[in-house]
């Protein structure tokens, strides 16, 4: 296995100096901004580069290379396997209800024998994180699994893209399949968050999308917590995301570890609803979470943390798939959750990623695969 990285700014057409590559089994992860993917020139010079490449990835809220993150660029990942085999599947979706059956479509499109892992890029506004992963796990083997996450658009919310081994579009979803006995894949997600203020019961909802918090209106209720961000939603309620707990763990942790993390991706003012990224089932109970900086870059390492304890051998490529909502919270810090990842993984694992709308993986091997928010989200890959 090898990996090597580039980057191009805006403004820069992907060219490469060295003439076309040809690999068998070569994947290209290809993550930049909503405008740039927009332009079928970038993705057509990647392809002319190498012709013979899976090439996938999406759109993002801010690119992940080494150490560094940045907007606005063109971060281009090559992967040259030895021993690993890959196929490609994709479906389109155009609403949220289709999302479990999308899950169960795409992995049929993936051959069982041999499947080692499922990597998932998905688009980011029309999909239901959470039905779609349970499709997903509904049809592979138990011992597989996925990680990946929802493409993203800044903070705008207004059109994501995924790139499926052609220009990329919107209302697609992607998934690579790796076979062969000799990749290994560690993963590991952790978040951060401070909850704070009561719990709250789902009272009334459908799918993700929730409508009654207490047997009240869930936009008047989180306006006014809000207070005067409540101007600057959808986009401002990445800084204050609901932890969501069943109801046998209500009240049981206040740091959200226990509980999963939800950020809006829309609201409708008519009905007073909040649509989120994954499901907000009735009955649940919801809570209020705000940043803490330390605990924040202490879970990007925490989940690092899990990675590196999953194999002796220090991985040669990993991807980091963070939440848009962290990295609106730390800011001009935002590169010390990458650094501490770069710490504990060592150099010479090369970090490559996105900022997204959700993150799908189990928090640590053994665990359930789930949506999530607000975590930093890694997987680890190694050849052996």
């Amino acid at each position: 296995m090898h990996v090597s990285q580039t980057v191009f700014h805006a403004g820069q057409l992907p060219l490469f100096s060295t003439a076309p590559s040809h690999h068998a089994n070569q994947l290209i992860l290809l993550f930049a901004s909503t405008a740039l993917l927009s332009d079928p020139a970038n993705f057509l010079a990647v392809r002319t580069a190498f012709p013979d490449a899976l090439i996938t990835g999406c759109s993002t809220a801010g690119e992940i290379h080494g150490t560094t993150v940045s907007d606005d660029t063109i971060v281009v990942t090559v992967i040259n396997f030895e021993h690993t085999r890959l196929r490609l599947s994709k479906v389109d979706i155009t609403d949220a209800s289709q999302s479990f059956s999308a899950g169960q479509a795409i992995i049929e499109g993936l051959p069982p024998d041999d499947l080692a892992h499922v990597l998932i890029f998905s688009d980011g506004l029309k999909v239901n994180g959470t039905e779609l992963t349970r499709g997903l796990k509904a049809s592979l083997a138990p011992h597989v699994e996925v990680t990946g996450g929802l493409s993203a658009d800044g903070a705008n919310f207004e059109k994501t893209l995924v790139c499926a081994n052609d220009i990329p579009a919107d209302s697609q979803i992607v998934a690579i399949g790796l076979y062969g006995q000799r990749i290994k894949v560690s993963y590991g997600s952790l978040g951060g968050w401070d909850s704070f203020g009561p719990d709250r019961q789902i009272t009334r909802s459908k799918g993700n999308v929730l409508y009654d918090l207490d047997g009240k209106p869930a936009l008047e209720l989180y306006k006014n917590y809000l207070g005067e961000h409540a101007a600057g939603l959808p986009s401002t309620a990445l800084l204050f995301p609901l932890s969501l707990r069943n109801a046998w763990q209500h009240g049981s942790d206040a740091t959200g570890n226990n509980g999963l993390v939800r950020t809006i991706l829309a609201i409708d003012e008519t009905d007073q609803s909040m649509t989120f990224a994954g499901d907000m089932p009735e009955g649940a109970y919801a809570r209020l979470m705000k940043a803490n900086f330390e605990r924040l870059i202490d879970g990007a390492s925490g989940a690092a943390q899990i990675c590196a304890g999953s194999s002796s051998n220090p991985a040669e490529l990993a991807l980091l798939i963070s939440c848009v909502g962290r990295k609106l919270v730390l800011k001009q810090r935002i590169e010390e959750e990458v650094e501490a990842v770069h710490e504990v993984l060592g150099a010479q694992t090369m970090l490559t990623g996105f900022y997204s709308y959700g993150e799908i993986s189990p928090h640590m091997s053994g665990g359930p695969c789930e949506l999530h928010n607000q975590t930093m989200t890694i997987t680890t890959f190694l050849e052996i």
